[in-house]
Order: C-alpha cells, then structure tokens, then sequence
C-alpha cells in the first residue's frame, strides 16, 4: 500500500512539472503585455522616429534587441498623468536580457529603417512572439 501511495505521489509530482510553463516563456509573455501596455501610453505625434529590426535572422537577434532596448529609452509618454505607468513599462523592460548564441551579426541598428514609436512597438512585439 505505501509502495501505491509513493508511486502515485510521485506520477502527480512529474506531471505537474512538465505543465507547468517555463521561466523564459513566462518572461517573453510578460515582456509583450509590457509592450501592449506602452502602445496605449506612448507619444506618437512629433515624436522621434526610431530603428525598428524587421525580421532579424538567427544570428542578429541579440542585435535586434539590442537596438529595441536603445530605442525603448527614447520613448516619451503621451501624458504627464500616464508617466507613472509609462516609467514602470520601460522598467520592466530594460530588465529583459536575452542571450546571445555567439554569432557575429553583420547589421547595426542604424541599417535598420526608421519607423513611429507605435510601429517600432509593433515590430518588439512582433519579435517577442
């Protein structure tokens, strides 16, 4: 009988550890809801234009988001009564890291064409998915 006990205790434990979801899923969803939430708070009009990656290949992408973070500092807030929620947005994601597989990229941030802070969130957001 405690043979049956530990054999079940020990199929429930594995199974719920292979559904739960993984940290680095975890961290790119909360990443995109940060990034859906600055849409709404950021500067649009008369607002600098920024280098937004477009399909980056394998070996740019710690280049791309290298070039989203730089580009997230230059955002500005709509209003002064969004600038709380604005701060903690970019906040979130200057945390984010991603790690770099060791290839060399080729392409600069500023070889990538120059795009509104709405669609440069567009295309962070696009990347993260």
């Amino acid at each position: 009988m405690k043979r049956m006990i530990i054999f079940c205790m020990l199929f429930f434990c594995s199974s719920m550890v292979l559904t739960a979801a993984s940290p680095r899923k975890t961290k790119y969803k909360e990443i995109l809801k940060t990034i859906y939430q600055l849409e709404t708070t950021v500067k649009d009009k008369d607002a600098e234009l920024l280098h937004t990656p477009e399909n980056p290949v394998g070996g740019c992408l710690s280049t791309a988001v290298t070039c989203f973070k730089k580009g997230i500092q230059k955002l500005q807030p709509v209003s002064s009564q969004e600038n709380a929620k604005f701060n903690k947005a970019i906040r979130v994601i200057n945390k984010f890291t991603y790690r770099d597989p060791g290839e060399q990229c080729e392409s600069t941030c500023e070889s990538y064409e120059k795009k509104t802070p709405k669609e440069f969130l567009k295309g962070f957001a696009n990347l993260m998915q």
